[in-house]
């Protein structure tokens, strides 16, 4: 295989923004796209030069000349489509989050090794280089026992559009946590490197969107009036088998000093480490008190390509998966023991 063909399944904004760069890698290609909105669908044709505008995903998953998927729909469709386009033969690079709920997620990994296609999820956080970097401290054990962490993606104004398919859980599964928490979570976990989850007890809240405020504005999406009704914030602890511990927090909307933050920060034995900007915390042997060593910083960037050329390059059988389909399955139980957790009241079992 020369290039890898890639068809992407839907046109909105994450795609206007992602198709240039799959195509900065010199074995992609973008030969043909597919959305419900023909309008979208043409103004990102015509701005790549994509060669092919398909009025179905049927349509598109029959060409000879598409290889690969990359679905970013609303989630309520990811299953689907997903398993779809696997049956059809395709791998697929599916945006986050992985499907609305775990027996969903559970179902599209069933058809990935039916089908015996690649499956990856497009958890971006992952490539940014600081994330690299701390990921490779805690590898050499430069923290010793990661005993604790906090994640968090806090925005004071970020609901995406209200009366959007986003504010509703009929269509998104979730609110804040689903969006954005997603990713902090499976960084956390990444830079962990702990995939063993036993408990979760979550709170979820929706005090602005409710009201019709918080809103940031992000998407294409056309607003239909769609009643809100997902979080607009959330927090949950995790328990791990090894006795560790996560806090999670996520918001659209929340009275807070700044726009936007989210960082992960670890807590070893040895020394601590947070992400954005990555840096270590730990005692100076030298003198007393503590070191804030900030020459680890790798140069924050938002790599949207990155998770783009690692899919072709599994693909081209070059590289391994940065994000597996195990891993994301992790992420997606414990949502759900989150989501579970905030209606009973109670904490969820996840061993």
């Amino acid at each position: 295989m020369n290039k890898v063909r890639i068809g992407l399944v839907g046109a909105g904004k994450i795609a206007q923004v992602c198709c240039a760069k799959i195509l900065e890698h010199p074995s992609a290609a973008v030969t043909a796209v597919h959305d419900v909105n023909a309008q979208r669908m043409e103004q990102l044709r015509q701005a790549h030069q994509i060669p092919n505008a398909c009025a179905t995903v049927e349509a598109m998953l029959a060409r000879d000349d598409v290889d690969a998927v990359y679905i970013a729909v609303p989630n309520k469709f990811h299953k689907p489509l997903a398993v779809k386009a696997l049956n059809a033969g395709k791998h697929v690079l599916l945006d986050k989050p992985f499907a609305m709920n775990l027996a969903e997620a559970q179902e599209i990994a069933r058809a990935a090794r039916e089908a015996r296609k690649i499956l990856m999820l497009g958890m971006n956080q992952r490539y940014c280089p600081d994330s690299q970097k701390i990921r490779s401290i805690v590898a050499d054990g430069g923290l010793g026992e990661i005993y604790h962490a906090k994640a968090f993606w806090m925005r004071r104004e970020g609901i995406p559009r209200l009366g959007t398919w986003f504010c509703n859980r009929s269509t998104a599964g979730g609110g804040c946590m689903l969006d954005i928490g997603v990713h902090v979570l499976d960084l956390c976990l990444f830079l962990m490197d702990n995939w063993s989850p036993v408990s979760v007890f979550g709170c979820t809240y929706s005090k602005f969107g409710s009201r019709g405020l918080g809103e940031g504005g992000w998407g294409l999406s056309e607003c239909e009036n769609i009643p809100f009704d997902v979080d607009d914030l959330t927090t949950a602890t995790v328990r791990f088998a090894n006795g560790a511990s996560v806090s999670i927090d996520a918001s659209w909307a929340a009275h807070m000093d700044v726009h936007n933050k989210n960082d992960v920060l670890l807590f070893g034995t040895q020394a601590g480490a947070g992400t954005y900007p990555a840096r270590l915390f730990r005692r100076d042997p030298h003198r007393e008190g503590y070191s804030v060593i900030e020459d680890v910083n790798a140069k924050i960037a938002m790599k949207h390509a990155d998770r783009f050329h690692n899919f072709v390059n599994v693909i081209l059988g070059i590289e391994e998966p940065l994000v597996t389909v195990e891993q994301a399955l992790v992420v997606q139980k414990i949502i759900d023991g989150i989501y579970e957790s905030c209606r009973t009241g109670k904490s969820v079992d996840l061993s």
